[in-house]
């Protein structure tokens, strides 16, 4: 159920988690990250959503497109990247 992995130097790397995720993983994974429960993470997000006028929803998106999934190389952003750059 990790949502990072080692790169061999000791630093990790972020995915969206399979287990634990409601949507799209952004909050599980996140907590998995910062060792934190995702519930936390959760409210946080919503507490952005609702004081700050959709920030939280607009930053969750931006998440769920720019962090990769777990057991990916890749996000959503890159791959749409790749393609064009194919085109």
């Amino acid at each position: 159920m990790m949502s990072y992995m080692s790169d061999g130097n000791g630093s990790k790397t972020l995915y969206r988690t399979h287990q634990g995720r409601i949507l799209a993983g952004v909050c599980s994974g996140l907590a998995e990250y910062f060792g934190v429960d995702a519930n936390l993470i959760r409210v946080v997000f919503l507490v952005l959503a609702v004081f700050t006028g959709g920030v939280g929803v607009l930053a969750y998106l931006l998440m769920w497109i720019v962090i990769p999934e777990e057991g990916e190389k890749t996000s959503i952003a890159q791959d749409m990247i790749n393609k064009t750059q194919k085109s």
